[in-house]
């Protein structure tokens, strides 16, 4: 793979740059809207925080999403090439699928609902796979710091769509013109995917099913062993679970608390949304200088630390101030300063030649936490209460911090993820 030199500022405004921003707006608006606008809706229509609690089920394809990824490293579909005919079609279907979803009934088909969210996450989650490999493909390995922010951004700003202005449209409005008009969002993304081209294709990609489902795994053990390969896949699987359990059910926590929809849309994801901005900026950049592996360190104590925020919020109660301080820093360190390490740290594991599989594998273990564990959160939050249960949550950042010195020393910023 060919090395330009070291990018600087207007590594964001050019095309593949900016083409990563709108496909990462693409990839992240589903997932936000089952995270946000869903557990909304379910909430306000009265049900419990167990049941909403076992929704984060719904998301099981974003686990296991690498079963399928072969598919895409090896099948080019509707004549527009390897990536670009995967991502066409999965837009296109999410657009009709989170519309549609928004016309059931909570409170007669919850079945139903349970059924499409699981759809809305199928298609999201195949979405995520041509969509990571594109950005992998078409970045430079010393742009994959800068990409990483540019795709963490991208995430943020589509979790304002769901997470505040459909939020304050749910107040004005029935909900099925506000699931429509959350899924027309979808559609800059189409016309982006329609707009690019193909990345270059690196090395042999896989010219059989059986090459694409074989050679990504045995490229990755053999880089430097199963050892090795166990303790990356556990670093990947551990770095993010205590900010994901304890964002789980944001929403509801803040319903508990007092805050009406309007307030959750203005005042936490507005403040959200600017300091995880600034997060991701900040974190591309300042790995510029620190490297992928001094901002594991560096970024992961903060959005460990930042969990203690809403341990306080638990404490203090309907305070707006409070609030919008506690999530801007949580999106600041989390959001934005972690992510950004985290998804760089992925780009960089993967190999160019089987991309999508790859990295399906190493995003499925991370979405591990938010699918499976995260559906015990309504129950610990049931059986610990909010104070607790947030400094539990605290707690769990530490196993992965306890990796770092093996997954990625200190001392080589940007070298081999194992000495």
């Amino acid at each position: 793979m060919t090395t330009s030199p070291a990018p600087g500022w207007r590594s964001y405004a050019n095309g593949r740059m900016l083409a990563v921003l709108v496909l990462g707006f693409s990839s992240g608006l589903p997932l936000f809207i089952l995270l946000y606008l869903l557990q909304a809706w379910l909430a306000k229509s009265g049900l419990n925080v167990k049941a909403l609690g076992l929704f984060a089920l719904v998301q099981f394809p974003y686990i296991w999403k690498f079963l399928w990824a072969p598919l895409m490293d090896r099948y080019r579909i509707l004549g527009l090439g390897r990536r670009r005919g995967w991502m066409a079609l999965t837009q296109v279907a999410l657009f009709f699928a989170i519309g549609g979803m928004g016309m059931l009934d909570p409170l007669t088909q919850i079945g139903l609902i349970a059924a499409a969210a699981g759809g809305v996450a199928f298609l999201s989650a195949s979405q995520d796979i041509v969509i990571d490999a594109y950005r992998r493909e078409i970045l430079d390995d010393n742009e994959q710091g800068l990409g990483a922010a540019v795709i963490v951004n991208a995430y943020k700003v589509a979790g304002m769509v769901p997470g505040a202005l459909s939020l304050i449209l749910a107040d004005r409005m029935p909900w099925q013109p506000v699931f429509w008009i959350t899924a027309a969002f979808m559609l800059p993304g189409l016309v982006c995917t329609l707009m690019i081209r193909e990345p270059t294709v690196y090395g042999s990609p896989p010219k059989t099913m059986r090459e694409a489902i074989i050679l990504p795994f045995q490229e990755f053990i053999a880089r430097d062993g199963w050892r090795n390969a166990m303790w990356i896949l556990a670093f990947v699987l551990l770095y993010k679970i205590g900010d994901s359990m304890a964002t789980a059910l944001a929403t509801k926590f803040y319903l508990d608390l007092g805050f009406s929809m309007t307030q959750i849309g203005l005042a936490a994801n507005t403040t959200g949304f600017w300091a995880s901005l600034a997060g991701g900026v900040v974190g591309g950049v300042w790995m510029l200088k620190l490297g992928i592996n001094r901002g594991l360190w560096v970024f992961g104590a903060l959005q460990a630390i930042a969990i203690l925020g809403f341990a306080w919020l638990a404490q203090v109660g309907p305070n707006t101030m409070l609030l919008s301080a506690v999530i801007g820093f949580e999106a600041f360190a989390s959001l934005g300063l972690g992510a950004a390490a985290f998804v760089a740290f992925l780009s960089r594991t993967t190999d160019p030649r089987y991309t999508a599989t790859q990295y399906a594998l190493f995003s499925s273990l991370s979405a591990v936490p938010r699918t499976l564990i995260n559906a015990s959160v309504g129950f610990l939050v049931a059986e610990l209460g909010w104070f607790s249960f947030f400094i539990v949550c605290f707690f769990l950042a530490f196993p992965a911090m306890m990796m770092l010195p093996k997954i990625a020393p200190w001392r080589s910023a940007n070298g081999t993820n194992i000495p």
